[in-house]
């Protein structure tokens, strides 16, 4: 996985990020692991799509396009449940009020920024 963040078009911090780098980090997703803390989530890529099978907790689901423009916003996706966004590119997954406490809404620009992973994470 990367490690990095998601900034807003003015320079603010929305939320540190895993990035999947493989199919089976996509496939994966945040399956099998404890909900992601406050400002922390996983970022799928390429990915328009996510489901909650298995899920034992709800997620917030941020749809972003190519040009790191958010697309669409779920907001707490129960356990057991499918979404998707025509035109995304990125997933992000957080904790169920995250997206409404961060911020995000539709037509938002965001910026990538890498950085090195911590032991960790």
């Amino acid at each position: 996985m990367k490690c990095g963040s998601l900034h807003t078009e003015d320079g603010g911090l929305a939320v540190t990020v895993r990035r999947t780098e493989t199919a089976w980090e996509r496939t994966r997703g945040l399956l099998g692991s404890p909900a992601p803390g406050r400002g922390q989530g996983l970022l799928i890529a390429p990915c328009n799509s996510v489901h909650t099978m298995g899920m034992s907790y709800a997620l917030d689901v941020v749809f972003i396009n190519r040009l790191w423009r958010v697309v669409k916003v779920v907001h707490v996706l129960s356990p057991w449940r499918f979404t998707a966004a025509l035109g995304a590119r990125f997933t992000l997954e957080m904790a169920g009020g995250e997206a409404d406490r961060l911020g995000f809404a539709a037509g938002r620009l965001l910026r990538w920024e890498e950085v090195s992973c911590k032991s960790g994470q």
